[in-house]
């Protein structure tokens, strides 16, 4: 194996870092620094001499906005993203300096589509709604009449990669319609997952549960807004767990006031932590949670276990098995394995 050095530059806050990943890295003969890089200044010194940069979640010194920092990395040939988004790290420039930019999307796929399940079912049956009433002192039990009958019903998935694949996959017993919308991925394949692929018109036209996938892009700002919200059922629900900036969130709040769907559950938001004075915690047809869909007590062992095992791919000259440049010439010498890069 070719030594590399891997320099891990932010994001793991306080968690400490796995004894087996400093000795597994150690065995392989990969030097491994550790450091919260707050400036250039911080990255120049801990990382500018790195084979592959790795942020945990986020680093103040590597932003978009602060893009042009990567300069100070001449050696990087590859920059890992624990997770599943990139919007918080600079892709475009990444790119265009040949430096790969990985992610590990499967260390939350399961807990995300769980998440996506349970809020599509609390939403649509109002459980919460029914919880505080009770706690209340009302036995409003006649309003269950409302509530949607979920079986055979239109599930609208924007975007399908791997959480919404996962979400078809759990409910298949209740035997629903599923249409996708993704223009990056075949219609054969859809329709090798149990979807039916949609335009995004004709989606929410047609479906009665939506549910967001989509990264963040400036092709998906804002994707779901005043006039798309308006294409939806007065009776169905939205469902975001991808990213807040995604749903035009002042159009959201106006639907749901105005009764253009019947309700929505949320795990981002447009600011975070939320504004304690955003509308949308007034409102009583909606679910909410605090960007924790990922979050399980196997999250932060599934985090260090991907990432660390595309360091490994790297080290061993693979493409990582999951990167979102697939339009990078890479500086660092790569080849593919059988099954290929996704």
């Amino acid at each position: 194996m070719t030594r590399i050095k891997v320099a891990l530059v932010g994001g793991w806050g306080k968690a400490p870092i796995p004894e087996w990943i400093t000795q597994g890295f150690a065995e392989r003969d990969i030097e491994f620094t550790v450091r919260e890089c707050l400036t250039r200044a911080d990255l120049a010194e801990c990382a500018g001499d790195a084979d592959v940069v790795w942020v945990f979640g986020g680093c103040r010194a590597l932003t978009p906005a602060q893009a042009d920092n990567l300069h100070v990395l001449p050696r990087c040939g590859a920059l890992i993203r624990t997770g599943s988004g990139t919007d918080n790290v600079p892709v475009a420039r990444a790119t265009e300096l040949g430096i790969v930019v990985a992610n590990t999307p499967d260390a939350v796929t399961d807990p995300v589509a769980d998440h996506v399940v349970g809020l599509l079912f609390a939403a649509a049956r109002r459980i919460p709604w029914h919880d505080r009433a009770m706690r209340q002192g009302r036995w409003e039990r006649d309003a269950g009449y409302a509530n949607p009958h979920i079986h055979g019903r239109v599930l609208g998935l924007v975007g399908f990669g791997r959480i919404p694949r996962r979400v078809v996959q759990r409910l298949s017993g209740f035997e629903l319609v599923v249409l996708a919308y993704d223009p990056y991925v075949p219609a054969e394949t859809m329709a090798q997952h149990g979807a039916r692929a949609a335009s995004l018109d004709d989606l929410l036209t047609q479906a009665d549960f939506v549910s967001v996938h989509t990264p963040l892009t400036e092709q998906t700002h804002h994707l779901i807004n005043e006039r798309t919200l308006r294409l939806m059922k007065r009776t169905a629900v939205l469902i975001n767990t991808s990213r807040g900036p995604v749903v035009d969130e002042p159009a959201l709040v106006k639907a749901l006031s105005e009764g253009w769907i019947r309700g929505a559950g949320l795990d981002v938001f447009e600011r975070e932590p939320i504004d304690p004075a955003n509308p949308v915690l007034k409102l009583d047809n909606v679910v909410l949670s605090p960007h924790l869909a990922s979050l399980t007590d196997e999250y932060m062992d599934s985090c260090w276990r991907y990432s660390y095992e595309t360091v490994l791919d790297l080290a061993d000259g693979y493409w990582p098995r999951s990167y979102v440049n697939h339009e990078v010439s890479p500086r660092m010498a790569l080849r593919a394995r059988a099954s290929g890069p996704t």
